[in-house]
């Protein structure tokens, strides 16, 4: 006799048979099962940023309501930018300076060079009225050595207009770091995602690159899911992921019957030694915003299909040596049949030992039952009322 199993009275034992105990039954069918692998998962957001200031000032204005939506390139916050219009100004000024300081290097440099070429053609012509006896060494020697002086200016008036480039280029450049400082004091999204709880009012001073942030906005459409699955399945799971996009299927708690679907997307690339298990994310498009960062749900990954013999998930009791379910025998009396019991999915329950396709078993109304008793059928009883 099955452990856990009312014996009640046998055939022929008592003196007055029991009448039939009124059940219903369903059958054992072979059927392709999904390969599943179920575990608990954590929901991320696809992408999460700290929005914080660049540059230091007033916080002027909040220009979004905390807790909606927002787009990339929305305003979020303006800080005071009087401070950074005035810095641009002098930077434009420094700029306009040094412009006018070259463009009179470069007419200087254009008079040094004339002169130098007037010089030149001065000593050459005395060199050759020296060759004819007509010139004395003193005139010779003073026109080389003005040509001499006019090449020096010539080279000083060159490394000045120099100078003055290399300060126009780092004025030019203050000018566009001033113009970058002045926006920095336009916050704008650059995602679009869920605005949280904002951290910091209009009124208050903003500091550059704060501990804290002013807000932070999370990308929940597409969103991950996050959760573990024991190493043992790592094979198996790169294998088909290689192969295919793998479902994922995720609910919370309360609405397993309206679970999300979407694909696994990451396997990461270590396995935890601490719990022997291996990471896995999946994305889910969450239009309808049903998952929420931070949120515990149900995932089941699907890796494969294969062919066996499943039952309704509630025709299996629970005995003290283990799984049993009640089997109708062709004379409508029901013997308990132990059974090994595999996943469950969708309301059913792969049966690996015990049963056979086309088996009749019962699947309400086990708790009269006993070896031998014998059954009627809820609709064959209703008949018969």
């Amino acid at each position: 006799m099955l452990a856990g199993c009312r014996s009640g009275p046998q055939p022929g034992q008592g003196r007055m048979a029991l009448p039939p105990v009124p059940v219903s039954i369903g059958s054992a069918v072979r059927q392709a099962v999904p390969i599943q692998v179920r575990a608990v998962g954590n929901v991320e957001p696809y992408s999460s940023v700290q929005i914080k200031a660049q540059v230091s000032g007033p916080l002027l204005s909040v220009k979004f309501t905390e807790g909606t939506n927002v787009s990339r390139g929305d305003l979020l916050f303006e800080i005071d930018p009087r401070p950074f219009r005035e810095a641009l100004r002098q930077a434009d000024a420094a700029v306009a300076k040094d412009e006018a300081q070259q463009r009179v290097a470069e007419a200087n440099l254009a008079r040094s060079r004339v002169q130098l070429k007037n010089a030149q053609q001065e000593a050459r012509r005395f060199e050759q009225l020296s060759k004819e006896g007509i010139s004395t060494r003193m005139q010779e020697d003073q026109i080389r050595t003005a040509a001499e002086v006019a090449e020096q200016t010539l080279k000083s008036d060159e490394a000045a207009l120099e100078g003055i480039r290399a300060a126009l280029e780092a004025d030019r450049s203050a000018v566009e770091q001033a113009k970058l400082n002045l926006s920095y004091c336009e916050i704008r999204s650059p995602i679009s995602g869920r605005a949280g709880n904002v951290l910091l009012h209009a009124g208050n001073l903003v500091k550059a690159n704060a501990d804290n942030p002013l807000v932070v906005i999370n990308q929940v459409s597409p969103i991950f899911v996050s959760f573990g699955v024991p190493e043992r399945y790592l094979s198996s799971i790169s294998q088909q992921h290689f192969r295919r996009k793998l479902a994922v299927d995720v609910s919370p708690e309360k609405e397993s019957a309206d679970p999300r679907r979407g694909t696994l997307s990451v396997i990461d690339n270590t396995v935890d030694l601490a719990t022997g298990t291996i990471r896995l994310k999946a994305v889910f498009e969450n239009r309808q915003n049903r998952l929420w960062p931070g949120q515990f749900v149900n995932a089941v990954l699907t890796m494969d299909t294969k062919d066996a013999t499943v039952i309704p998930a509630e025709a299996v009791q629970a005995g003290q040596q283990g799984s049993f379910v009640y089997l109708v025998k062709p004379d409508q009396t029901v013997e308990p049949r132990p059974v090994t019991v595999g996943q469950v999915f969708a309301g059913k329950v792969i049966i690996e030992q015990g049963l056979a396709p086309g088996d009749t078993i019962v699947t309400d109304g086990q708790s009269r039952l006993f070896r031998g008793a014998r059954i009627i059928t809820a609709a064959a009883n209703s008949k018969a009322n």
